[in-house]
């Protein structure tokens, strides 16, 4: 385990930047300046356009929390982002991802899917990041299931959680305590 290398910035040390950036933060869907957002805030605007893309990603995206939760976990495994399962795995079952998937994603197995969405969202997630490409067939599967604008939301999710979980990896940012599915060590 890597050491916290830029732990949480007591609020009364936050300079102007950081106040305006964690205050956007606090009162928008999250409530907090949750984990992914504490390296961050060392770069105020970078951590302002990150929170806004995320915002949208997280709660707005064409796709739908469950596609969307689906794509968060796969990257999340592929990068070992432990933070990013914690608070993204009891989501994804919430939000109709089943168990067993969530399960075989964490050991890094290929689940059984019984819905077709959900098999395009993992072969895309795992395209993109595996192979850097995705396929014409996959694509095309991806039009079909989300068109256009769908296809192009879950990239940037593929690519939001990428960031996210390059910066917390790199920052050495902890799980969440008492974390209620860490992501397995393999």
């Amino acid at each position: 385990m890597t050491q916290n290398r830029l732990p949480p910035i007591p609020k009364s040390q936050w300079n102007a930047a950081q106040r305006e950036c964690a205050d956007e933060i606090i009162q928008g869907p999250r409530g907090a300046v949750i984990e992914p957002f504490i390296p961050l805030l060392r770069s105020p605007e970078l951590c302002t356009h990150a929170q806004r893309m995320g915002e949208y990603l997280r709660y707005r995206s064409a796709i739908g929390l469950r596609l969307s939760e689906l794509a968060i976990l796969v990257t999340a495994r592929f990068w070992s982002q432990e933070v990013e399962w914690a608070i993204h795995a009891p989501i994804a079952i919430r939000e109709g991802i089943h168990e067993s998937i969530v399960h075989a994603l964490g050991l890094n197995q290929t689940p059984q899917f019984n819905h077709a969405d959900e098999q395009m969202v993992y072969d895309f997630t795992q395209q993109s990041l595996r192979d850097k490409k995705i396929s014409n067939s996959t694509w095309a599967d991806a039009q079909r299931h989300l068109g256009e604008h769908g296809a192009v939301d879950l990239l940037g999710i593929v690519g939001y959680y990428t960031m996210l979980s390059v910066v917390m990896n790199g920052a050495g940012t902890p799980a969440p305590v008492g974390a209620k599915m860490p992501l397995p060590l393999i």
